[in-house]
């Protein structure tokens, strides 16, 4: 039974009752809201030591950090290590999207070491087994998709990025839209490019009810994934993203109607002043499913920096009502990530994800700050370090740069905080 059935019949599940312990909200209330399709709690089965989290409403914006092999670079002892990096800063979720390598073995390794849920995007696997095997991405059959699909739901992995809403009808609207970058989806390129040579429609889309049978074996939350995503800012919220994103609204249903648990995938690249229409958007045609959003870039000339770039996005969507941001790295556009881009792109978005709590009145979200800004008058260091989020940074730069005082080496003796403390009377590290 999935966690989505168990909420409806009335129960809380263990897993449940972790995240409501987690995120200091009632199990009651978190139960209902996983009946009502809102949240969903991603628990494969077969993922033996995972620790539950929960995505959606009146939960704490979470974080994914998407790892892999591509053809060129990476194999499991690469891929490990990031995951080792992922966590310790902080993500509450990966992805392994590889497409180079061994890539079960890979994958099964990730699940095997990750405490947090796994995601992956079954139809890698499946487009680069048919270029083993016959040739071409666009040869592989229905079945090779729906077999990889089912041997990761075996495997253990929690969400799944499935290609759903990318329709013949989509594509005819993008061959009249005049985009300037296109399809930047890798899942959608292949989806496209099968269709287009078998003339056919998208198998994820015309056999939806084999994919919800799976995933309701084994407890997989669908991921439906943005295959129409805008990839400049020049193509943001146009007619090919609202036609799929209509057509996810519609699967999301089905979902329900079979009991599986079900997110939403969102653009992309959208400029500053659309993000909050695309967030509305599809909260209003997916009917308050869970939205996992990547970045949303908000220009496209950031190359180098473009975990800044998501971030900024990052927290006015999550503001909004994105649930979920997807990380992006200094090295987005340019290369694969390596364990230091891994890194980077997590606490930028966690950095986003906070920001966004705050407002959003998570519980101990604004009083994490509050604390940390009495910690700061006191010129306790020791706390400073251990409330934020990158602790380890913040010791490291401040004995890095210490002073003989207690205060930091950018004001020195003329440290403001200090200064007014001695006036007022007020106890800091100095006095």
């Amino acid at each position: 039974m999935t966690q989505l059935e168990i909420a409806r019949r009335g129960e809380i599940s263990p897993q449940v009752a972790a995240v409501a312990r987690a995120e200091q909200v009632e199990a009651e209330t978190l139960r209902q809201n996983i009946a009502a399709g809102k949240v969903v709690v991603p628990a494969n089965i077969n993922h033996q030591n995972l620790v539950p989290c929960g995505v959606g409403t009146g939960l704490s914006t979470k974080v994914n950090a998407n790892i892999g092999t591509s053809s060129d670079y990476g194999d499991v002892n690469t891929e490990l290590e990031k995951l080792q990096v992922a966590l310790d800063a902080g993500a509450d979720a990966v992805m392994d999207l590889s497409t180079g390598g061994d890539i079960p073995a890979i994958r099964r390794a990730i699940i095997a070491a990750s405490p947090r849920p796994v995601g992956t995007v079954p139809v890698y696997q499946a487009g680069v087994a048919a270029i083993e095997r016959y040739g071409a991405i666009v040869r592989m059959s229905a079945d090779d998709i729906f077999a990889a699909i089912e041997e990761h739901a075996r495997d253990g992995v929690d969400f799944v990025t499935v290609h759903c809403g990318v329709t013949l009808a989509a594509i005819a609207r993008l061959k009249n839209q005049g985009r300037v970058t296109d399809i930047v989806s890798r899942g959608g390129a292949f989806m496209v490019g099968w269709m287009l040579h078998n003339d056919r429609e998208n198998p994820l889309y015309e056999q939806y009810d084999r994919l919800l049978a799976i995933a309701r074996e084994h407890d997989v939350t669908l991921s439906l994934g943005d295959g129409m995503r805008p990839g400049s800012l020049a193509d943001a919220t146009d007619r090919t993203q609202v036609e799929e994103l209509i057509t996810l609204g519609e699967l999301v249903q089905r979902a329900w109607d079979a009991g599986v648990q079900v997110m939403v995938e969102g653009p992309g690249h959208i400029p500053l002043d659309q993000i909050e229409t695309n967030i509305k958007l599809q909260k209003s045609l997916c009917k308050g499913a869970p939205f996992y959003v990547l970045g949303p870039l908000v220009t496209d000339i950031a190359a180098g920096y473009d975990h800044i770039t998501s971030a900024i996005g990052g927290a006015l969507a999550a503001m909004a009502g994105a649930d979920f941001l997807c990380y992006v790295t200094p090295s987005e556009h340019l290369a694969i990530p390596d364990a230091a881009d891994v890194r980077e792109g997590v606490m930028a978005s966690r950095i986003a994800a906070h920001a966004a709590d705050i407002v959003k009145g998570i519980p101990g979200a604004a009083e994490r700050d509050r604390k940390m800004s009495a910690a700061r008058q006191r010129l306790d260091w020791e706390e400073q370090a251990r409330l934020a989020l990158d602790p380890e940074k913040v010791a490291k730069v401040h004995r890095q740069r210490a002073t003989a005082g207690a205060a930091c080496s950018m004001c020195g003796q003329f440290c403001a905080m200090d200064l007014v403390a001695q006036y007022l009377g007020v106890k800091t590290g100095r006095s």
